[in-house]
């Protein structure tokens, strides 16, 4: 898929991005480049190929899942200003 010039001037007007006179068939060579190369990945068959996860194929190792704090919400509840029924009351922010 080849992009024309003109193309890639009416989009950089779309998107609001310069592109100097200079540079624009630069870009559309590269743009054309990258679809070129997006074209050839679309053809390959991957019908036979299994998605992963893992590019590497690696499984991530997990802790156990085991308490390693005690709880302290009593000690904490005792520090702050206002509690009550084991909640902490704040000032009203929105009416």
């Amino acid at each position: 898929m080849s992009v024309a010039q003109a193309e890639i001037e009416k989009i950089a007007e779309l998107a609001r991005i310069r592109i100097a006179d200079s540079e624009i068939s630069t870009v559309t060579e590269r743009i054309s480049s990258i679809l070129e190369m997006v074209d050839q990945m679309q053809a390959v068959n991957t019908a036979a190929v299994e998605p992963m996860a893992n590019p590497l194929d690696a499984s991530q190792r997990l802790r156990a899942d085991k308490v390693t704090e005690s709880d302290q919400r009593e000690q904490f509840q005792q520090l702050a200003p206002l509690v009550e029924d084991g909640l902490y009351l704040v000032p009203r922010v929105i009416d």
